[in-house]
């Protein structure tokens, strides 16, 4: 196990490297480590801030002007998020020039108030986010915003901000409750002039967890976030989430809406992973849902190549929601850097009764957790992008529909009888001849009466899969894979179909 951790610290640390003697990764990783040989001090609450409305706290803005770098050159600004509501710890900040950590004050003059509530600003910052011109030279675009335990959003160019990652999880699943790491201290390192990366440091901590973290982001059609951490438990936990995602689901094709004029309401419509080497790589897709309760499910793997919460449909008639524009949320691929071990990719959905709640969870969970006070270091690139985002090779799951067409009354229906339409297109499709293409299905014990048939879809030039079949318990979760092939040649990925209990 030693030899383990000093391999994968190894590995994690090649992908990211600091100048001699300057204020670095590790300068970070040793606060975090005395931190981590303390006890916990929860932060000090402010009842005045938790008593402001929404509508209060959005009426204090940052006045751009003072946006930090703003007359340095560089492409980069930072503007600073105030505190209220649910942020009401300010943020300990430094900027790093020429190798050296210095103090960021944030005055309560940075910030400006609509008149809407009464005594604020007040000094210091809740967060952060940083502006780039990713969309043309003429404005300078938020790219990434860091706000609250350890969430952050990024957004590719032209693209609006949907899912969220965050550094660390806690026990989402099996523990007592949940726990939420927060970043309590950045440094962010001055970028030159014509810079077209940022790169900055934070410290985690909680109650059980400590850690040191570098980030370096690239803007772009696709902005890429590396992310280098060194964790470290105070007292055991039973899990630990790795590049956490979190996103909503609402309603999809999967899962329509009985009274909402908008066909599906989500952030993200899929899971989708890649597990095993470049080479051979097996790719899966698992359609998101909204269940009554708690649903977790699991792909295990040693080693992963990647996985993400997507948004494959792209397509504005399938939620014309001219406000929200679901249409333009992002994408974000989470690619290992480095070997990550054995584990699993774990999928938390929960019930929600609106769009206004993240009920969506995705992460890694490693099988060996390091003893307290022992390092566990992993490193990883997140992509936040569009339309090809990741996109597997052969073919893919482009639609999953539930549910039956015209039936003849008179005959009798098997009770539990389901049908799904799944929508395959790919490269790997493309001129194939009717008879050469067969629908490969299976199903959990749960599943009987299973049949799956493909036949060519004319109009998006790929192939649907349309699967009968029957629950035996409505009360227990149904798993059903399918995929497309040739003879014996896999043609697309494996739609990984996951039906909570009703």
């Amino acid at each position: 196990m030693p030899e383990l951790r000093r391999l994968l610290a190894a590995s994690a640390a090649a992908f990211f490297v600091s100048g001699a003697g300057a204020f670095g990764f590790e300068d970070v990783a040793r606060e975090a480590e005395a931190l981590a040989a303390r006890p916990y001090q929860p932060p000090a609450g402010n009842a005045r801030l938790a008593a402001l409305s929404y509508d209060e706290y959005r009426s204090v803005r940052f006045v751009p002007d003072k946006a930090l770098w703003r007359d340095t050159g560089s492409p980069f600004q930072v503007h600073f998020l105030p505190l209220g509501r649910t942020f009401q710890q300010p943020l300990t900040l430094h900027e790093i020039v020429g190798g050296e950590a210095r103090p960021i004050a944030v005055p309560a003059s940075m910030f400006r108030n609509d008149g809407k509530a009464a005594g604020l600003p007040v000094p210091g910052a809740a967060g952060w986010r940083l502006h780039f011109p990713l969309n043309g030279p003429a404005y300078s675009d938020e790219v990434i915003v860091f706000l609250g335990a350890s969430y952050f959003r990024a957004v590719g160019a032209g693209l609006h901000y949907g899912l969220s990652a965050r550094g660390l999880a806690v026990d989402m699943v099996g523990g007592t409750t949940e726990e939420f790491p927060s970043f309590t201290s950045f440094w962010l390192e001055r970028p030159a002039p014509g810079a077209r990366e940022m790169r900055f440091y934070a410290l985690l901590d909680s109650p059980r967890v400590t850690g040191a973290y570098q980030f370096l982001v690239r803007p772009g059609a696709t902005t890429t976030v590396d992310v280098r951490a060194r964790i470290r438990l105070r007292a055991p936990v039973h899990q630990l989430g790795i590049a956490p995602l979190t996103s909503m689901f609402l309603t999809g094709e999967n899962q329509p809406a009985t009274d909402d004029y908008r066909p599906e309401v989500h952030d993200s419509d899929g899971l989708q992973v890649a597990l095993g080497p470049a080479a051979g790589a097996e790719w899966l897709w698992r359609p998101l849902s909204n269940p009554r309760g708690v649903f977790v499910t699991s792909f295990a793997a040693t080693s992963p190549r990647g996985f993400g919460l997507m948004q494959r449909d792209r397509v504005f008639a399938s939620y014309e929601d001219l406000e929200t524009r679901y249409d333009r949320r992002p994408s974000a691929w989470v690619e290992p850097l480095g070997d990550w071990g054995a584990g699993r990719v774990q999928l938390l959905q929960f019930g929600t009764p609106d769009e206004t709640h993240d009920n969506i969870a995705a992460a890694w969970v490693p099988d060996l957790l390091p003893e307290p006070g022992r390092p566990l270091e992993l490193a990883w690139r997140v992509h936040i992008g569009g339309a090809g985002l990741a996109e597997p090779p052969g073919a893919w799951v482009v639609q999953s529909r539930r549910g039956h067409g015209w039936r003849d009354p008179k005959l009798p229906r098997p009770r539990g009888a389901l049908q799904f339409h799944v929508d395959f297109v790919g490269p790997a499709l493309a001129g194939l001849p009717a008879d050469a293409v067969r629908a490969s299905a299976s199903g959990n014990a749960n599943v009987r009466a299973l049949r799956a048939i493909a036949q060519p879809n004319a109009v998006t030039g790929g192939w649907r899969v349309t699967i009968d079949f029957e629950r035996i318990d409505p009360k227990q979760a149904v798993e059903l894979r399918a995929f497309l092939q040739a003879g014996e040649r896999t043609l697309s990925e494996t739609w990984a179909y996951a039906l909570p209990p009703e």
